[in-house]
């Protein structure tokens, strides 16, 4: 049976569950065009500092002519969800706690309600067990909007193929840039080819062929980038980089030990990116 899409998505919510540092950027989206958002958190801290951000950062770049939407933050979950057409988990990267999740939301959100998560490490499929109506769950992968507004969308498998549709063709309007990845895939699409980049880069380091310092300068006069890859892992956090790594590693046994080894020095050493004040490079003002 064909899943009904929202038709009056326009005139309802969007819900954003966790207030984190994508949860906040996500939220920032559809209220900078104009959508009321609501952001769930049980942390009333992390709601509040959520809120604050959306509100600081607008209206977005390019936006001008656009009322923005109305944000809220709401420390209960069946508030957050009510009404709304969109449910975008942005929770930590914890698989039974994803599970627990989306069995609620399926339960409290509207019959017509799309359930997104934005997940990096982990497809939707495994999230199904507490859900009855998988035809309406599916990744919708962020990146860093708005700068990195570009988007994963992945079926859990079960997807109804109107709901993708209906996603590709409605998150332009908030400014998102929707790639559908036709395939299961561990790191969704352009992941993959940065996990690849970041992964050799590491390699040559092991191999003590390069220093990350000089990779980085090589890498930006050769494609205009303003910052390296060793630089933009500072930025993630090595910690997370090394636990990517490990979950493709897990999947692909073949992969090289070097990059985990150089990984690990760093975190041995407290060097956690620019988050600790140092990592490949030293960072006055963590």
């Amino acid at each position: 049976m064909s899943f009904n899409v929202p038709t009056n998505f326009a005139s309802r919510p969007v819900a954003v569950i966790g207030a984190g540092t994508l949860g906040r950027r996500i939220a920032l989206m559809f209220a900078g065009h104009g959508a009321d958002v609501k952001i769930y958190d049980l942390a009333a801290p992390q709601r509040e500092a959520a809120v604050d951000f959306v509100v600081q950062n607008l209206p977005l770049d390019g936006t001008t002519d656009v009322v923005p939407g109305n944000v809220s933050g709401n420390a209960d979950i069946a508030d957050a969800v009510r009404d709304a057409w969109l449910v975008v988990e942005a929770i930590p990267e914890r698989l039974e706690l994803k599970i627990q999740v989306f069995g609620q939301l399926d339960e409290l959100a509207a019959p017509d309600a799309i359930l997104a998560s934005n997940s990096s490490s982990y497809a939707s499929r495994l999230f199904l067990d507490k859900v009855r109506h998988p035809e309406r769950v599916l990744n919708i992968h962020f990146y860093m909007p708005p700068k990195k507004a570009a988007v994963d969308v992945m079926s859990s498998g079960k997807t109804d193929r109107d709901v993708l549709d209906f996603v590709l063709t409605t998150l332009p309007q908030f400014g998102l840039y929707p790639f559908e990845a036709r395939r299961e895939s561990t790191g969704f699409i352009f992941n993959r080819v940065w996990a690849a980049v970041k992964r050799e880069s590491l390699e040559v380091v092991a191999e003590g062929v390069s220093t990350p310092q000089e990779i980085d300068r090589m890498f930006q006069i050769n494609t205009g980038s303003t910052a390296g890859p060793f630089r933009m892992m500072d930025q993630v956090g090595l910690d997370v980089v090394l636990d990517i790594e490990e979950h493709y590693c897990a999947e692909h046994p073949e992969y090289p030990d070097g990059p985990r080894r150089v990984l690990r020095t760093y975190l041995e050493q407290g060097r956690l990116g620019v988050k600790s004040g140092a990592g490949f490079y030293d960072y006055p003002h963590p």
